[in-house]
Formats: structure tokens, sequence, C-alpha cells
């Protein structure tokens, strides 16, 4: 649905710390799935853990936010992408199951619950192979750059 040019449209992140390499499914004001190929060539690997790579908790978390970013960007009755941005404002109930490493291809499924006004509700699992690895509840404000 959308490449790598395409989210770059929408998102203000970058290498390295844009974390979504596509965009393969997309129903407005419900939900999206995007997908990170994961390979050992990320820059956190070098610290995370040496000998050991693992992604980070935490990036699952921002790859996930990225993807309800766009959804959010893409449900939103204001289409001026350039001058505005998402925060997200809260992160709950997140949970890891399972860790990420090089080679995994990471799908993140992003489930709108609620859109009011300019402040979204999501609710997200990060899945390798079928296998469940992250999910949290998260919620984001559509808000002047």
């Amino acid at each position: 649905m959308l490449d790598i040019r395409e989210i770059q449209e929408i998102l203000p992140h970058r290498y390295p710390f844009l974390l979504i390499d596509r965009i393969v499914e997309m129903e407005l004001k419900q939900r999206i799935v995007a997908i990170k190929n994961v390979t050992i060539n990320e820059p956190f690997f070098q610290g995370h853990f040496p000998g050991h790579p693992i992604m980070p908790g935490v990036l699952l978390l921002e790859a996930m936010a990225q993807a309800a970013g766009i959804l959010a960007f893409r449900s939103s009755q204001d289409t001026d992408v350039e001058n505005k941005v998402i925060y997200f404002m809260t992160i709950d109930k997140a949970k890891f199951r399972k860790p990420v490493v090089p080679g995994d291809q990471v799908r993140f499924e992003m489930e709108l619950i609620k859109l009011r006004m300019n402040i979204s509700s999501f609710k997200g699992r990060a899945i390798v192979d079928d296998a469940l690895v992250a999910e949290a509840e998260m919620k984001a404000m559509l808000v002047d750059k």
C-alpha cells in the first residue's frame, strides 16, 4: 500500500529512527499493518547487546507508534501533514513476549479504538512468524508544528 518514500511523506522520522519499511494494509479510521525488516546493520545492535543482538523493546513500541501515526494522519480530517505532527500522550499495558533478533520481519498491527477531534487511541501488536512479541495501548494527539 505505502512504500518507504510514501511513508517519509507522512512521518518526519528519518534513518536511523524511521522504524517501519512498508505499510501492507490500511483501513482508514480502523486499522493499519506495517512491516519492519530487522537486519544486523541496525545501529542499536552495536550496544544492545554485543554478541547477543536483541531489538530494544522501546523501539518496538516506537515502530508501533509510527504505524499508528500514519493511520491517525490518514484518518484525520486535517490533511495539512506538512504543518502537523503527532505526539504520543500515553503508552499503557506494554508487554514484551519474545525477543526480536536480526533476520526477523516484524508485523505491526494497530487498531484505532477511538478518534475524537485530534486525539486517537490505539491498541497494537507486534508479531514475528505468527508469534506475539509485543503489545500495547497508545494515545496520541495531532498538533501544529
